[in-house]
């Protein structure tokens, strides 16, 4: 919907399709060919898929612009930047800022494209809180550290509540998980209400999420001032706007 939105505020027409149930990919079609075709029923497409690397391989096929709306646990580009604007409106910086990531980070793609973005900028430093099934790939974390963040790791959230800037929470991905009991050792294991942040956190704490929510986060926050998850999805639209503009190159017309 952030996606449709954004191109329809713009004036632009939108072809949806999800699912494959009864698509041609269902009967067989490769991702290749599904390109090709829908490259002639529009101006750029924007892919959602559940296996990593696919919008890289869609746009190696397509001679319109491709922007990829999430490929599997790999990467959420478009969730990045909407999260770095969210954290400039909110924070009103984002050199020097201290970010907890709490929750997924294996299979969490908004954290991979996040955390890559963040070191554009200094003095970052990320907390990285998930149990140790579910912790960020090691590649990664060297990668932040040898791109100039400060990155620390816990399973413990008092390790990170008291000294974090941010809160960015993510939900244990249950459809990640080929091994159920795997999935239930580690769900459940971080639950963030009111009380916890009121205890824990800075007075100006700012809470995202990517969404959707499970029992990761409680509604009970939901009217706390730094609760900005709901402005961080309008946000969405905004950023969508602005990209939408310039891998068209309209910005002429809008700016």
């Amino acid at each position: 919907m952030s996606f449709e939105t954004a191109f329809m505020r713009l004036g632009g027409l939108v072809n949806t399709t999800t699912g494959f149930t009864f698509s041609s990919m269902a009967k067989g079609e490769s991702l290749e060919d599904t390109i090709r075709v829908a490259q002639g029923y529009c101006d750029i497409i924007v892919m959602r898929h559940p296996d990593v690397g696919s919008a890289e391989l869609a746009s190696r096929h397509s001679t319109k612009p491709v922007i990829n709306g999430g490929d599997g646990p790999g990467e959420h580009p478009t969730q990045a930047l909407l999260d770095l604007f969210t954290i400039r409106e909110e924070k009103k910086r984002i050199e020097g800022i201290t970010i907890a990531m709490i929750g997924d980070l294996k299979h969490g793609r908004t954290v991979h494209s996040l955390t890559k973005l963040l070191t554009l900028y200094r003095g970052i430093t990320i907390q990285l809180i998930a149990p140790e099934e579910v912790q960020m790939q090691k590649e990664l974390i060297a990668y932040l550290r040898a791109n100039g963040c400060e990155v620390m790791q816990s399973e413990h959230l008092e390790d990170c509540l008291p000294t974090a800037d941010i809160l960015y929470v993510t939900r244990i991905q249950k459809e990640r998980f080929s091994d159920t009991e795997a999935y239930d050792r580690v769900n459940g294991t971080y639950s963030i209400d009111r009380a916890l942040i009121e205890k824990y956190c800075k007075s100006d704490i700012t809470i995202m999420h990517p969404l959707p929510r499970l029992g990761e986060l409680a509604c009970d926050i939901d009217d706390h001032p730094g609760a900005a998850y709901f402005r961080q999805a309008e946000n969405g639209t905004l950023v969508r706007m602005a990209l939408f503009i310039l891998v068209l190159g309209k910005e002429n017309k809008f700016v």
